[in-house]
C-alpha cells in the first residue's frame, strides 16, 4: 500500500509540473529578422502617411485653381 501512496503523489506532482507552461524564450534565432521587419513596417507607414498628405495637398491645390479659374470666367 505504501507504493500506491508514493506513486500517486509522484504522479500528481509530475502532472502538475508538466502542465505548467514554460516562459517563452527571450531571444530566438529570428529576433534580428523580426526587428528588421518591424522597422520596415514603421518606415512604410511613414511613407504612406506622407504620400497621403501630399496627395491631399495636390488635390486641394487643383480644386483651388479650378475654382479660381471658374470664378474669373463669366
Amino acid at each position: 500500500m505504501g507504493y500506491v501512496k508514493w506513486s500517486s503523489a509522484a504522479l500528481s506532482i509530475m502532472l502538475v509540473a508538466g502542465c505548467t507552461p514554460a516562459p517563452p524564450p527571450e531571444k530566438t534565432v529570428f529576433d534580428p529578422l523580426t526587428r528588421e521587419m518591424d522597422k520596415a513596417r514603421e518606415v512604410q507607414k511613414t511613407v504612406d502617411e506622407n504620400a497621403e498628405k501630399t496627395r491631399k495637398d495636390i488635390e486641394a491645390q487643383e480644386h483651388g485653381e479650378a475654382q479660381e479659374h471658374g470664378e474669373s470666367r463669366p
